[in-house]
């Protein structure tokens, strides 16, 4: 059997971020060729994937991140399969590397990100890889970017959830991570009445039609009640309308207006493991 150096292990778990005695199994297997044994760890995290890919992949991160003139913003999901390894640091690594290189290469989509090129293989292999150095099932399953004149992330302690909020307009940063904040608490369906699909405006007439008439409610009046519902609804669930989180005596509209009066909300990205 080929003598195997502290040395050469150390370089092969540099290379591929493997464990030692793995590294150490894949040198004797490729008779101290470092290459060969780069392509066994590799081949190794592929055999691991087919073994587990049945797992339920619910664990991971959700990490945000704005480029450096904060006009540009992209938002991933990392899974992994328990809560154990989504606070490894390799993992939490590789997801900020993965982050890091949407924010550069600002892809099309989630496939056109696994095809992107990190640390000399494509995402979709670096993914497969780690898989065999973490022994858990792992998937690239979301990735969303925003443009805005300013985008602000945020990502919630435990990194389960994340928002970007892209304003109008450069404004002082905590205005910005206050609507990030907003976003995160109170899950906005759209940023203002307008944006609300006219299929969902619709259906929450018809619920609130539905409870009139269930509330025994004169069919004279059912309309009128249901418009007042969806009136409610819009306050509830449009971020512009919702009540300021730090200040309920004012809405994230007015909040944004005592700023500035031509300040507003272009866009927003949110995502939650728990969703």
């Amino acid at each position: 059997m080929t003598q195997i150096t502290a040395t050469e292990v150390s370089k092969l778990r540099k290379t591929t971020g493997a464990g030692m005695m793995d590294c150490k199994k894949a040198l004797q297997e490729a008779n101290g060729d470092l290459d060969k044994a780069v392509e066994i760890i590799r081949k190794k995290g592929q055999a691991v994937a087919n073994k587990r890919a049945d797992r339920e992949a619910s664990e991971g991160v959700v990490l945000a991140k704005a480029s450096g003139d904060a006009t540009f913003g992209a938002m991933i999901v990392l899974n992994c399969e328990t809560d154990f390894v989504a606070k490894n640091e390799g993992f939490v690594k590789l997801a900020n590397d993965i982050l890091d290189l949407a924010l550069t290469q600002k892809p099309a989509d989630l496939n056109a990100l696994k095809q992107l090129s990190i640390d000399g293989k494509q995402v979709e292999d670096r993914v497969t890889e780690e898989v065999g150095i973490i022994g858990e099932k792992l998937e690239l399953t979301y990735y969303a970017k925003l443009e805005a004149a300013q985008v602000i992330p945020y990502i919630h302690p435990g990194n389960k959830l994340a928002t970007l909020a892209g304003l109008n307009q450069k404004a002082d940063y905590q205005v910005g991570k206050d609507i990030a904040m907003q976003i995160a608490a109170m899950n906005p369906v759209a940023i203002d009445e307008s944006d609300v699909p006219g299929e969902v405006k619709e259906k929450e007439k018809e619920i609130g039609r539905e409870q009139a008439l269930a509330e025994g409610k004169p069919e004279n009046i059912v309309n009128r009640i249901a418009e007042g519902k969806l009136k409610k609804f819009f306050k509830d669930n449009t971020l512009l309308n919702q009540d300021f989180t730090r200040d309920a005596k004012k809405s994230v509209r007015q909040y944004l207006q005592e700023t500035d009066k031509d300040l507003t909300v272009t866009g927003f990205l949110r995502y939650s493991l728990s969703n």
